[in-house]
């Protein structure tokens, strides 16, 4: 959730010496804007975000972790000599950035280009002779655990593991197909495991030098933009600084979001990882990629893939999107630890899939309602703009048409959006009231409220979220919560983002003709109305339903330098109070969750998946790395029977939809698998359980009446 109306003035006097440090200096300095930059984000960082860090020796030794982390973070290139030279600068990068001092950056960059150009021969050398794969031999890729090199024959090692491992990787695919080939036709000659080792490693070579080649085009300004990053980020990590070229091709309402699967990616480490499915795109549509996977390969339909360990997330991103119509394979690694390749047909977004959508579910002979909002739309620039409170106030009103006898509203993967919608859905269940609170830096939080005292909907309501629902997902989810007006039913927790940005053009601040960027930054925090803040802690279920991310860091908790959790004082409200049975309810819930046995086994996953993921050693050995990927897939069918879940529940579309599909055949299909969908769902079922189960207090319907 993004604003743009926050403003930060400078004084008249700091932009004067900035424009008079800059005429000084531009004879002598050949990257003045590089000082003027810092200077100003400096005075905006510690000026204007909402949980400003002091810029001391403390602050300093973080952004020399991060900036080295961030240039060589599987420990490739650098030696440990050059980390202790650099260590100098560990408590003096606060001085000079507060003197416009760009030496430690300088040094780094130097050195890294230096070892980049002392690599390029390794990689060549290493893969000119076959590798061993008798030998025992194993590769640890939890690099936070692992040392620099101390000299050229220990980088030499860490270089050869790492394309050994890469080749075993491709090797193990090509003798799986040379396999299948075998299988189909027992007349195929298959080719030797000589031939297939020599195959991988020239695949392994051409991706070597495509990714020096990307390396190469790398420009000063990418590598001072990491820099800088080093220090935004510090503050927290929605805080982000962008450079020019960044800056133009900035969207936020696309900000992250590839054009050709539809999804969200993330760097972690060297590996591209998977963070939301943006619904109605090719990728959740396909139904194989989730959130968690990483990306390691990309093919264009038959072609060889391309492996993507390592690169910038820019460039991966340019090799996954695509145009409409055309196939991307992606090579996927699980988080069990399984590898998979996914085949996506490249297409755009439907709209329509991102808007309010209902079904109307049978069980037991009573009638009950699912809506599913993807997300918390508006849209200011459509003249007749169509948004989420108007939809859901409209898809309420048809399914009481049919006399549903209670709501599910399905929030997971549900990212957020407007704030302004949040509030008026929420008030569609409440008479009026405050719904979120929400906080400037230094002020009083601003209590916002539903002023309408229409009460939309005033029967039984359970809100169904996962660890990805966030942001306005949350502030929904929370009120509702703190009202006692509906059950929140499903992950431990829901993601954890209280924080507003607002994207600020830096060049507001300096009178150069030189484009110097934007920042991203933090302004504001969300409180709910009892006072705690959804920062981390996000909003927490009534009742607990075992997921795949049960055991996992999934959210803003998983992130480097979040905001931390707190609270301010508790808005003025009065609960809803107008259920017999709630707490039984839960109970109930709680009872049959314990004794499912499909539950049981999705916790077992849960776990199973937790301890693949913390097990980063990879045998090097042919042989004991078959056996390995064995087992983990020998392990993955005991679950498969999650797959086959499927309930006794009737779902149909809203009488009002119902022409629409006799004229849209694409729509149908959609209406279909999204019900065949639904009746497989066990979170979307017990969610029903306990809707079933609540009851309205007898009194509340006689006032209402």
């Amino acid at each position: 959730m993004m604003l743009r109306k926050f403003k930060l003035v400078l004084p008249v006097f700091f932009v004067l010496s900035l424009l008079i440090s800059s005429q000084t200096n531009a004879n002598t300095d050949p990257e003045p804007k590089d000082k003027v930059l810092i200077t100003i984000l400096k005075y905006v960082l510690t000026q204007g975000h909402y949980e400003p860090q002091a810029i001391d020796d403390a602050f300093s030794e973080k952004v020399f972790n991060s900036f080295l982390d961030r240039l060589d973070p599987s420990k490739r290139y650098f030696l440990q000599s050059d980390i202790d030279e650099f260590s100098n600068y560990k408590t003096l990068i606060d001085d000079q950035i507060n003197n416009e001092d760009l030496s430690f950056f300088f040094l780094v960059y130097e050195r890294l280009t230096k070892r980049i150009d002392e690599s390029k021969p390794y990689y060549k050398q290493i893969l000119a002779t076959p590798f061993d794969f008798n030998k025992d031999e194993t590769y640890d890729v939890d690099y936070e655990k692992s040392n620099y090199a101390k000299n050229s024959s220990e980088i030499l090692n860490i270089w050869h593991k790492q394309l050994k491992f890469t080749t075993l990787s491709r090797l193990s695919d090509k003798i799986t197909a040379e396999e299948d080939k075998k299988k189909e036709d027992e007349t195929y000659q298959a080719k030797s495991f000589n031939e297939l080792e020599k195959e991988a490693r020239e695949a392994t070579l051409i991706s070597m030098d495509d990714s020096y080649e990307r390396i190469d085009e790398l420009t000063y300004s990418d590598w001072f933009s990491t820099f800088i990053n080093s220090i935004s980020e510090e503050f927290d990590p929605h805080t982000t600084y962008f450079d020019p070229v960044v800056k133009k091709r900035f969207d936020i309402s696309m900000a992250g979001k590839l054009e050709g699967i539809g999804a969200r990616l993330q760097k972690k480490n060297d590996y591209t990882k998977v963070i939301e499915l943006i619904s109605g795109g090719p990728a959740w549509k396909q139904g194989e990629l989730e959130v968690g996977d990483f990306i390691t390969k990309v093919a264009q339909g038959d072609g060889e893939p391309l492996d993507i360990v390592g690169m910038r997330l820019d460039d991966a991103i340019e090799f996954i999107k695509g145009k409409k119509g055309t196939e991307v394979r992606l090579t996927i690694k699980k988080m069990d630890g399984t590898t998979k390749v996914i085949s996506i047909i490249r297409d755009v977004v439907e709209l329509e899939e991102t808007f309010v959508k209902s079904s109307v579910v049978k069980k037991d002979g009573r009638t009950f309602g699912v809506i599913n909002l993807p997300k918390f739309y508006i849209d200011f620039d459509e003249k007749n703009f169509r948004n989420s409170t108007t939809d859901m106030t409209q898809e309420i009103e048809r399914l009481k048409n049919e006399n549903v006898e209670g709501l599910v509203i399905d929030l997971r993967n549900n990212g957020g959006g407007s704030l302004q919608t949040a509030i008026e859905i929420s008030g569609l269940f409440i008479e009026r009231g405050p719904i979120v609170q929400v906080k400037y830096r230094d002020k009083d939080a601003d209590v916002k409220k539903d002023v309408d005292p229409k009460i939309q909907w005033d029967k039984p309501l359970v809100i169904l979220v996962n660890e990805l629902s966030a942001s306005a997902s949350e502030i929904f989810a929370a009120a509702m919560q703190d009202y006692g007006r509906a059950v929140i039913i499903g992950g431990k927790q829901t993601y954890g983002k209280g924080t507003v940005q607002s994207v600020l053009d830096l060049n507001r601040y300096h009178n150069l003709k030189e484009d110097i960027g934007a920042l991203k930054m933090t302004i504001q925090k969300f409180y709910r109305i009892n006072g705690g803040s959804t920062q981390l802690e996000g909003v927490h279920s009534d009742i607990i339903l075992p997921d795949r991310y049960t055991y996992m860091n999934i959210g803003e908790r998983d992130l480097e330098n979040p905001l931390k959790f707190d609270k301010v004082p508790q808005a003025s409200y009065s609960i809803w109070n107008n259920y017999e049975n709630f707490e039984q309810a839960i109970d109930n819930s709680k009872k049959r969750i314990a004794t499912n046995n499909y539950f049981k086994l999705i916790d077992q996953n849960a776990k199973w998946l937790k301890n693949s993921q913390d097990d980063t050693l990879i045998y090097l050995n042919y042989e004991t790395y078959k056996k390995d990927l064995e087992s983990h897939t020998n392990e993955s069918l005991k679950y498969e029977s999650l797959r086959d879940y499927t309930s006794n529940l009737t779902y149909t579309s809203p009488l009002y939809e119902q022409p629409l599909l006799e004229d849209d055949k694409d729509l149908a299909d959609k209406r279909i698998a999204w019900h065949k969908n639904l009746k497989k769902d066990m979170y979307v079922e017990e969610a029903l359980n306990v809707l079933s189960e609540l009851k309205i207090k007898p009194q509340y319907h006689l006032v209402k009446n």
